[in-house]
């Protein structure tokens, strides 16, 4: 080690930008020169969908009986419809507001929807009721 000269460099391998190989020109140049390219795929990404399916998975494995999840009950589903349709949105400008997808919303309201907390909290601020709970469709300042 005595001898090893600290001005020398040894360089293994060439990083590009990830930016640079995005064209599938620029990967097959890559892979002509011998350059190494690493290629991933992305799931879900720039997506908004619910990252449950971990906890929901594992709760139905727990279930003996019945092998089904609890959907949205239909009182809640009518106090979603009803709060939306008194505020004057339409599911469209709703999904808007609390940043989901228009289907989610449908979904809620049509009763296919399995519960989340953070879009039904979403949803509690952006019509007023509450949703969740014993007070169900009170508004969401404070219980009558």
């Amino acid at each position: 080690m005595a001898e090893a000269d600290w001005e020398e460099v040894t360089v293994i391998g060439h990083r590009t930008k990830a930016n640079q190989l995005r064209s599938k020109q620029a990967i097959n140049s890559a892979l002509r020169t011998g350059a190494d390219v690493d290629t991933s795929k992305k799931f879900t990404a720039g997506t908004n969908k619910q990252s449950a399916a971990a906890k929901n998975t594992a709760k139905l494995d727990r279930e003996t009986e019945e092998l089904h999840h609890d959907h949205v009950s239909l009182d809640v589903c009518k106090l979603i419809q009803q709060g939306r349709q008194n505020k004057g949105f339409t599911q469209k400008d709703l999904a808007q507001r609390i940043n989901e997808k228009q289907q989610v919303i449908n979904e809620y309201e049509s009763g296919r929807a399995i519960p989340n907390n953070q879009v039904m909290g979403k949803l509690e601020r952006a019509i007023g009721i509450k949703l969740r709970g014993k007070d169900k469709g009170q508004p969401l300042g404070g219980s009558k």
